[in-house]
């Protein structure tokens, strides 16, 4: 009997040691990850410290585009972007629909505040819409200084104890709108506050006409959809149907992500150029698949980041793409004036999206996210000179440079690669 048993443990002895070493290796790498994180928000910390001094970059005014029947404008600098804005808010008439991933409590964030709190004073519908968790930081006083004639709606991911237990309940409200009146519409990257007024390169679309009743419903839906009982919006603006200007907006709850569809699409149709500009370049693999096979069949495929953005973990884990990408012929800009905040591309002159998605997983398949899809070549054109204004003081990366770079930056990338399904 005694030998039997030990025939039976020697059996399992094996197993037991496999998934013993299994554990201890996943030990091993989270420790490591959390050292690496650690080690880089600390550089990080004390890079911000010694490195005040704010750097100017180069940037454009550029003139309305027709597009069928709407006027579109671009605005690459947030200081020209919000005086137009704060203008379309004074002129409010019917509403004031007005969405923010992060609400800075400073100059710039109570600048609109007032603006608005001065439109509602006069009788015009206003309504309010900010993620609470990006928000965390700012202070409560400010957050309750809208005053009771604005509609306020400080949108809470994980409103309930039941939601920990749904995927689709963790996505943040990342969309950055406003809509005046059903027919003059700004979206894109902006967030609200006076960093990025003169310090971030961003890019936001003002889209005036019927295209922008189509955002005012893509508001009066989120709205609807959370806000409190008995505060729903009622007032209507006409949906339109125009083969030029297509609204994309991810929708966590009803598990539909068209953004991340619509790039692919159109990554699949190009036969020219490719011109992408993005904050945090972390695309899955079938995105990157792509990008890969539009280069094969001759395509000219840009890629356009920040060298050093407001999240270093993510830098590094983008970073990781590098190689791959170069090899494969994908060309990499790196934006070194100040911090590239944009999500944009444009394909052939002919197609182009701006908005509020970034090339991660969170806003691929995560956040609330809406973008503009675009069929105009004039825009287009508009958009490659845009493109080209970046790109013409930045430096690309070269393979040969990249394969250089010290081996503890090698080793640190590799470390924080598993990291990418969590951005």
């Amino acid at each position: 009997m005694a030998s039997l048993r030990q025939q039976i443990e020697r059996v399992h002895l094996p197993r037991i040691s496999f998934w013993r070493i299994i554990r201890r290796a996943l030990a091993v790498m989270l420790a490591l990850q959390s050292l690496t994180v650690t080690a880089l928000i600390v550089i990080s910390a004390i890079r911000n410290r010694h490195h005040k001094e704010v750097k100017s970059f180069p940037h454009m005014r550029l003139d309305e585009v027709r597009v069928g029947d709407n006027l579109l404008q671009l605005y690459g600098y947030g200081r020209e972007l919000y005086d137009a804005m704060l203008e379309a808010i004074d002129s409010a008439q019917e509403s004031v629909y007005i969405e923010s991933y992060i609400w800075k409590g400073d100059e710039v964030g109570s600048e609109f505040r007032d603006h608005l709190a001065k439109k509602a004073a006069e009788g015009v519908p206003v309504y309010v819409i900010f993620d609470s968790f990006a928000n965390l930081v700012v202070p409560t006083s400010f957050k309750e200084s809208f005053g009771e004639d604005i509609h306020l709606l400080q949108y809470q991911a994980l409103r309930h104890p039941s939601y920990f237990f749904d995927p689709r309940r963790y996505s943040l409200d990342h969309r950055k709108l406003l809509v005046v009146d059903g027919t003059n519409g700004f979206i894109g990257g902006y967030n609200i506050g006076s960093l990025y007024a003169t310090e971030w390169r961003d890019t936001h679309l003002r889209i005036r006409g019927p295209a922008a009743g189509d955002l005012a419903s893509s508001f009066i839906a989120f709205w609807n959809r959370f806000c409190a009982k008995g505060d729903q919006i009622t007032r209507h603006y006409k949906r339109c149907f125009d083969p030029l200007i297509n609204l994309r907006g991810n929708d966590a709850l009803r598990l539909t992500f068209p953004i991340r569809d619509m790039y692919i699409d159109a990554i699949d149709s190009a036969e020219q150029t490719i011109l992408v500009t993005n904050a945090y370049f972390v695309p899955d693999h079938i995105l990157l698949n792509a990008l890969k096979a539009a280069v094969k069949r001759g395509v000219d495929v840009r890629v356009l980041v920040p060298w050093i953005s407001n999240h270093i973990v993510t830098d590094w884990v983008s970073h990781g793409y590098f190689g791959d990408c170069l090899r494969s012929g994908i060309r990499i800009f790196s934006y070194k004036h100040a911090m590239l905040h944009a999500k944009t591309c444009t394909i052939d002159d002919q197609w182009s999206t701006v908005g509020t998605a970034n090339l991660d997983r969170w806003s691929s398949i995560g956040n609330y996210e809406i973008n503009v899809e675009i069929f105009s070549t004039d825009f287009a054109r508009q958009m490659r000179t845009l493109f080209e204004l970046d790109t013409s003081n930045t430096f690309e990366l070269t393979l040969e440079e990249w394969n250089s770079r010290p081996w503890y930056t090698k080793l640190s990338e590799r470390i924080l690669a598993p990291l990418r399904i969590l951005m």
